[in-house]
């Protein structure tokens, strides 16, 4: 429920918020509330990862991508996540999760977030993404690109974001992949 709350917090302020371009660094505010906390008393290591959720959202949405997504039957799926935490974020503090894109593939988009409080990173975050279509099958990234603003020759990954994304992609849902511990 808290995070409905806050879904619906994040989109009704993101069409009163300035408009961003989809490669800007998108910005939303929270405080950490009593069920964002595990049994240590600071923020659960998932609840970041629910949260970075929030922050694409408005960042798709101030940007104006959000609507046209919707228009065509698109929609966003995590395909990779990866997070370093540096510093506890503990109850009621405030905080910031900035938001921006990184990078694009021949398959997917990159999305780097940054849990900040007083200036300092809490925690950073990187996604993969594909887009779907609710029609069946996947967005191709020309079409993406040419819809997010982005030339995919001024928005290479970083190697490392690269190298991170070959090491841990696993197999098409076709292919069989069973459960083998080695």
């Amino acid at each position: 429920m808290n995070k409905i709350l806050r879904l619906l917090r994040v989109m009704l302020a993101a069409r009163r918020r300035p408009p961003l371009a989809p490669t800007d660094v998108g910005t939303v505010r929270f405080r950490v509330l009593p069920s964002d906390l595990d049994v240590q008393g600071h923020m659960n290591n998932g609840v970041y990862l629910s949260l970075m959720d929030l922050g694409r959202m408005d960042l798709m949405v101030r940007s104006g991508v959000w609507r046209e997504l919707s228009t065509r039957g698109y929609y966003p799926v995590v395909v990779s996540s990866t997070i370093t935490y540096r510093r506890s974020l503990d109850p009621w503090q405030r905080y910031e999760i900035e938001s921006r894109i990184v990078g694009i593939d021949d398959i997917a988009g990159y999305v780097e977030q940054r849990f900040v409080r007083d200036g300092e990173i809490c925690a950073r975050g990187v996604i993969k993404a594909r887009f779907l279509k609710k029609s069946g099958g996947i967005v191709p990234i020309p079409e993406l690109a040419e819809l997010f603003g982005l030339d995919p020759d001024n928005h290479p990954l970083p190697d490392w974001l690269a190298e991170w994304s070959r090491s841990v992609t696993l197999p098409p849902r076709r292919e069989a992949t069973p459960s083998v511990w080695e």
